[in-house]
């Protein structure tokens, strides 16, 4: 395959903000790709920058007492260390405030002023008198022009939706001063988007070479209209003083480049910043930025800002002799629980407040990952079926391989693995099934269908699991006849696991990486790794914990807003204090020694089988891997709680020295743990990963 050169920027996080797990679809949707397309050998550089200018950060600064410098300093820091939590791997991130940016900024501009696609014109708007300032749309508010409700802003009613110009509000006022603000006109710079030359691009540009999404290419081609129409509009890329941003050359810094034009700009800046800081030579610069330079550019976008990057940002690059992107690929946005991100809900989730309640940020990208697709289509976090997976398919299934047979290995054959021969799809079948879906899953990622890639990862995961059953090697090792056999299987699915791991690389990389040091593989992982043997494995250490609901429970709570008013709060309900209630306060565990707890051998578990039990309203028949202890029957009252078929493979705890009772249905050679209360529900217990069959409880 012949090397491809890809520059990839994601979308660029206003410095006005924290980043939250909405903004994180992007930055790890973009990632994941960058990293699959490295293990393939391409050439990727991956930037970013913070888009610091406009109003919002000037007025946000002074009302801090910080210069919009100062600010915009601490934020990118914040950002920075969001992106690294979540390992967002850029090659640079930068700032658009930055001397490359006002210099690019400035040429393009230039081009676009000689080719006369820069106009101007007079704009009339609101001013706030008290500031001295214009006043963007949503610093003003007033009465909405068509249901007459109050303190809304200055371009949509939050209460009938109907959006409007601020110059219709009634009563309108400046959300900045609280002055009534008014009317004032100034000139504005306006690129020239309804130019000819500007539509025949375009109407080329959005409907060839398949740069955008076949719903993106529709919407341009709404957007765009029938030639003649008339439908684009000029676009004001100009701002008055005062605004923190670059000044407009030959203004006398009374007119600033609108936040718009300059934050896509900066993709080049903080690329330009990368190469000379990394020394690659302005050979590179020229290949990345002007045509002709076999490379390609590819952007990660949320459809929000589609207008933006498939209309101004293509047509100003076209006509100021730069390079136009490849590619366009917007995606949707993240619900939590089915609705908007909330702050009354604790669902606006900050992705540092997820990092500060302990939870693994790869449960997310997985997770992300799971449910992602090529299309514009919204995600939901569902934060129940967020555990729910992370913990059955990645605890339950994947790293379940390896915890499952590094113990035979260490034990019996020193840690050493059998050559596997991939394609003896008889004597190694979970590594024939794995090695098959090479293809197939490494265009899954080359077309962003995440969630496919990772379907078909946990499908053969299950593949594996059932090979691992079906042998029963805790019986192999226990006949020294049949340790060429018990070999063999662990080798297979050991090898397995780790083809697996090299597939799951681009989403969790660094429990991936880890995977691979468990077979003392180093260096930057290749997608053709896939074929090589590894020849031992060292003794295995925990790779990854379950989530635990509590840890989604002090999430929400932390994210919860708590500016609100609170109703006040109930008087508990316990005033009025019953028999049972004394009863419960009253009861007292009775004792036991520790010589009578000794006395109770409870085991780690593993249910390799469970079925339903003819003619029993409340048994479920389970079949227990022990380890060493071999397998048990065990007749388990949980038919009310449990589908059968969702207990395969889990572990649980056992009661395993229990006297062996008949029973109308066969023999129970022992007891599953399980939790109730008086709330419905029972709940088997579940040891954390990394336990394996066969250990003893204490």
């Amino acid at each position: 395959m012949p090397q491809r050169r890809i520059l990839v920027t994601s979308a660029l996080p206003y410095a006005n903000g924290a980043i939250h797990l909405g903004h994180l679809v992007e930055y790890i949707q973009t990632d994941i790709w960058v990293r699959f397309q490295r293990m393939q050998g391409h050439e990727v550089h991956y930037v970013g920058a913070d888009d610091t200018h406009g109003t919002p950060v000037m007025l946000r600064a002074e009302s801090e007492g910080l210069t919009p410098e100062q600010l915009i300093e601490r934020v990118w820091k914040e950002h920075k260390r969001d992106f690294d939590n979540f390992s967002v791997g850029f090659d640079n991130y930068y700032s658009t405030h930055s001397p490359e940016n006002r210099a690019l900024c400035e040429e393009i501009y230039g081009k676009l002023e000689q080719g006369g696609l820069i106009t101007k014109r007079p704009v009339e708007q609101f001013y706030d008198p008290v500031k001295a300032m214009f006043l963007p749309d949503r610093f003003i508010k007033g009465e909405c022009p068509k249901c007459g409700a109050k303190d809304q802003y200055g371009d949509s009613c939050e209460v009938c939706g109907a959006t409007y110009s601020p110059t219709e509000l009634k009563n309108p006022y400046s959300t900045v001063s609280g002055a009534e603000p008014v009317r004032k006109s100034s000139e504005h710079h306006f690129f020239k988007l309804s130019d000819p030359r500007c539509e025949g691009f375009l109407r080329r540009y959005t409907q060839g070479d398949n740069h955008l999404q076949s719903e993106a290419a529709n919407k341009m081609k709404e957007w765009l209209g029938e030639a003649g129409e008339g439908k684009l509009s000029d676009w004001d890329i100009s701002r008055d003083a005062p605004y923190f941003g670059f000044p407009i050359p030959g203004t006398d810094e009374k007119k600033f480049f609108y936040v718009w034009l300059d934050a896509p700009v900066g993709y080049f800046a903080s690329f330009t910043n990368h190469v000379r800081g990394k020394k690659l030579g302005d050979g590179l610069l020229q290949d990345f930025l002007r045509p002709g330079g076999n490379t390609e550019m590819v952007h990660f976008i949320g459809k929000d800002i589609l207008y933006f990057h498939a209309l101004f940002w293509p047509a100003m690059l076209e006509h100021a002799g730069f390079r136009t992107p490849t590619r366009v690929y917007a995606h949707g946005f993240l619900t939590v629980n089915g609705e908007k991100m909330s702050k009354s809900r604790g669902t606006f989730i900050t992705a540092n407040s997820y990092i500060e309640q302990g939870l693994n940020p790869e449960w997310l990208r997985y997770y992300y990952a799971a449910k992602l697709g090529p299309t514009m289509e919204d995600i939901d976090l569902n934060l129940d079926d967020f555990v729910a997976r992370v913990n059955s398919d990645l605890v339950g299934k994947y790293f379940n391989i390896a915890s499952r047979a590094a113990g035979f290995v260490a034990k019996h054959f020193e840690g050493r693995l059998l050559p596997v021969q991939a394609d003896d799809s008889v004597n190694w079948p979970a590594s024939a099934v794995a090695i098959a879906s090479a293809d197939n899953i490494a265009a899954d990622f080359e077309n962003r269908e995440y969630g496919k890639a990772v379907r078909e990862v946990m499908r053969i995961a299950d593949i594996v699991n059932q090979h691992w059953d079906k042998a029963k090697p805790w019986e192999l090792a226990r006949n020294p006849d049949q340790h060429k056999a018990l070999h063999t299987i662990c080798s297979d699915c050991l090898n397995a696991f780790r083809i697996l791991s090299y597939y799951i690389t681009p989403v969790m990389p660094d429990r991936a990486a880890k995977a691979r040091d468990f077979f003392g593989v180093t260096g930057e992982p290749r997608w053709t790794d896939i074929h090589q043997c590894a020849a031992s494995v060292k003794p295995y250490e925990h790779l990854m914990g379950r989530i635990d609901p509590k840890q989604i429970e002090a999430l929400v709570a932390a994210n919860t807003d708590n500016l609100k008013p609170s109703a006040p709060a109930a008087k508990p309900a316990a005033a009025k204090t019953t028999e049972k209630d004394v009863e419960a306060a009253t009861a007292q565990p009775t004792h036991i020694s520790i010589d009578d707890f000794s006395k109770i051998d409870l085991r780690i578990a593993r249910i390799a089988n469970a079925e339903h039990v003819e003619g029993a309203d409340k048994l479920l028949k389970l079949t227990l891997d022990v380890g060493e202890l071999g397998t048990k029957q065990v007749f388990a009252g949980i038919k009310s709680a449990y589908d059968p078929a969702t207990l395969v493979g889990r572990l649980t705890v056992m009661v395993a020295n229990l006297a062996p009772r008949k029973m109308k249905f066969g023999m129970s050679e022992g007891m599953v743990l399980a939790a109730s209360g008086e709330a419905p529900g029972l709940f088997i217990l579940s040891p954390d990963s990394g336990a394996q069959p066969g250990m003893r409880v204490k």
